[in-house]
């Protein structure tokens, strides 16, 4: 899109009414997906809806991705409230008439749905704003998919005198109406591996003359399924999946390498030290004792989203004073770079049930649209909330 039609669409919202808005907003996001780091015209036209709403853009230096802030006006603490903004690499069939103009993209994980909740927020905010008992400040936060977003975001200085944050990511599995809000652990640590055995090339009829690594991989397959079994207490869990075995070219030759990759997920920190820190004695040990030689890589991924006691208490009081139904949900090995943050201050992931069909990143993914106010109402709600009560605490760190 043009510079021109961008701000040509984010002007056509403002007529709307707010529920007409929302959908507006999340179906053009939707036409128009964006990879992580790639997300130009998105940014283009969320900046364009901020300026619109005479919302104050802060200028982090960013590449994609948008911060704005709300407040202010009275002293006080500052939050912020966060949405992911990215697309994946994945064609779309859901048959939508608002479907995905991008071939081999689209929002099958409902990014455009956060945000567009998001930006709800923000209009419901900016009507508030001379009564905020502080600052909101709004992330537009680009490469969540990519467990890069998050980090851009802080080293940026996103959380500069931030004190807590804020997010939520739509659950196809929960209703309209319902906010899925749990202490402790919600979304576990991704970790991902790429192990490369090598071994000595020979002809298949002779193999002593040779080290196969595909019995060394076999083995060592089998052998990382004792981890979790044997090192992990059976009141926690983690899980160890390989899902590739790359080796070999042709049928009577015992190759040189051969190349495993998978994930491990986890969702305590203590866990996941010691089942990767296990990964790799197995890895290394079984591969010697068959006279093979082994590496590992890991594939950075986010660390588990760990909730802040206090948020969730108030998250779960602003829900009950908005009328929504919270529940405490079954925690989701999927991984979310909102936990970046949580590293740094107390925040509060939540679920917003949207009654949707399929799960993340599947190509018919979608959602009922009628949990965008739902969304943008508890975003707008527990910001004042927490603002309020930060206030009266004195902007107290509640860790």
């Amino acid at each position: 899109m043009t510079n021109s039609a961008t701000e040509a669409a984010a002007q056509e919202v403002q007529a709307l009414s707010f529920k007409e808005r929302l959908a507006q907003i999340r179906r053009h996001l939707h036409r128009h997906p964006e990879l992580s780091n790639e997300e130009v015209e998105t940014t283009r036209y969320i900046t364009s809806l901020l300026k619109q709403a005479e919302v104050k853009i802060v200028d982090y230096g960013l590449k994609t991705g948008v911060i704005a802030e709300i407040g202010g006006l009275q002293d006080g603490p500052v939050i912020a409230l966060r949405a992911d903004i990215d697309a994946l690499p994945i064609q779309e069939e859901t048959g939508l008439p608002y479907a995905s103009q991008a071939p081999g993209r689209s929002h099958a994980c409902g990014h455009d749905f956060h945000t567009a909740a998001l930006l709800g927020a923000v209009y419901q905010l900016k009507e508030q704003e001379d009564n905020l008992k502080g600052t909101v400040r709004f992330l537009f936060q680009p490469a969540e998919e990519k467990a890069q977003g998050a980090q851009q975001i802080i080293a940026a200085g996103g959380l500069e005198k931030v004190r807590a944050v804020i997010g939520m990511h739509n659950k196809p599995d929960l209703p309209v109406g319902t906010i899925g809000i749990k202490e402790g652990p919600l979304m576990a640590a991704a970790d991902g591996f790429r192990v490369e055995i090598r071994g000595f090339g020979t002809h298949a009829a002779v193999p002593e003359a040779g080290i196969d690594p595909i019995v060394a991989a076999s083995h060592i397959v089998t052998a990382l399924q004792s981890i979790v079994s044997r090192n992990v207490s059976s009141l926690s869990s983690a899980v160890i999946s390989v899902t590739q075995i790359h080796s070999g070219n042709s049928w009577n030759i015992i190759p040189e390498t051969a190349v495993l990759e998978g994930t491990i997920r986890s969702f305590d920190e203590a866990v996941r030290a010691r089942v990767l820190g296990r990964f790799e004695e197995v890895v290394l040990g079984v591969a010697a004792a068959l006279g093979a030689e082994a590496s590992v890589r890991w594939i950075g991924g986010p660390p588990p989203v760990i909730n802040d006691p206090l948020l969730v208490r108030l998250g779960e009081e602003t829900a009950a004073n908005l009328g929504y139904t919270s529940v405490k949900p079954v925690p989701s090995p999927a991984g979310e770079d909102f936990a970046f943050y949580q590293q740094e201050i107390p925040g509060l992931f939540v679920f917003t049930g949207t009654a949707g069909r399929q799960e993340w990143h599947h190509p018919a993914f979608d959602l009922d649209e009628a949990a965008l106010p739902v969304g943008a109402g508890f975003f707008s709600g527990l910001a004042v909330r927490v603002l309020e009560h930060l206030s009266a605490e004195g902007g107290t760190d509640h860790r």
